[in-house]
């Protein structure tokens, strides 16, 4: 489509005004984090690295970091296997309410975060009796994590012909043979980059983990509770960069992965 040059500077203008609307906020946060005095001004006095050094000493910031992570990888396994499993099951056979499992899958990350806390909560701790920590964080996050390996997958499935593993059984190999080598190799890269972007998802979780973490804290915890407090703001400002890059990379690394695969990340 030919466009006009009024036109296209209208487009121009109007995808700036987009992204400013969007990163300005992430590059105050970051400039804060360079700041050379503890005091948040406008525009900052002097740029430092002291505050970086003095984060990662402090014995806090690294266990809740630490404890992110954790927590990241635990969800992102679990969202990892039952996503591919519902995907491969949706996508390949035919059942009654198959549409309907799909929509159960999809839903819970267009649950609001604050229900979804409330009846993980409760469910932990009185129905099933279980004590709030690590484990309940990394089944809170996988509850809504597999919604985006399920629709990674899912994605790469629908663009892969059944046929070819129809052919491998005609062929003789059995259903662990043809996953291993017809569907893993189709799919590998969809999981990567659903897996990449669920432990994005679960790496900066607020919400729910304040309902199923019980005392530990991951580092958005700690963040939203330190920025309260006048002499962690310094540290709070390197900790918000910081939590942005762990989100940033992951998410840059799955959109390479699925750009000419028709998936979807979120809802």
């Amino acid at each position: 489509m030919q466009l006009s040059g009024s036109s296209r500077w209208l487009l121009r203008l109007g995808t700036a005004v987009t992204l400013l609307f969007l990163y300005v906020p992430l590059i105050v946060v970051a400039l804060y984090a360079f700041n050379s005095t503890r005091v948040q001004k406008w525009p900052p006095a002097g740029l430092t690295l002291d505050w970086f050094s003095k984060a990662f000493d402090n014995q806090g910031v690294r266990d809740a970091l630490w404890t992110s992570v954790r927590a990241g990888v635990g969800a992102t396994a679990v969202a990892l296997v039952l996503g591919t499993l519902a995907s491969i099951a949706v996508a390949r056979y035919r059942f009654f309410g198959r549409e309907a499992v799909s929509f159960l899958v999809i839903l819970p990350i267009a649950l609001p975060g604050i229900v979804t806390g409330m009846a993980l909560n409760s469910t932990f701790t009185q129905v099933l009796g279980v004590s709030l920590g690590l484990l309940t964080i990394i089944i809170g996050h996988a509850t809504f994590c597999i919604v985006l390996v399920y629709n990674n997958v899912i994605a790469r499935l629908r663009r892969v012909a059944g046929s070819q593993e129809e052919a491998s059984a005609d062929l003789g190999a059995d259903s662990w043979q043809t996953f291993r080598y017809i569907t893993f190799p189709a799919i590998r890269s969809a999981m990567l980059a659903g897996a990449l972007l669920a432990f994005a998802l679960s790496f900066d979780e607020v919400i729910v983990t304040i309902f199923v973490a019980g005392g530990v804290k991951t580092l958005p915890i700690w963040i939203f509770q330190s920025f309260r407090l006048a002499n962690q703001v310094a540290l709070v400002n390197v900790a918000g960069m910081v939590a942005i890059l762990l989100s940033v990379v992951p998410v840059y690394l799955a959109t390479r992965l699925t750009r000419d695969t028709g998936a979807v990340g979120r809802t």
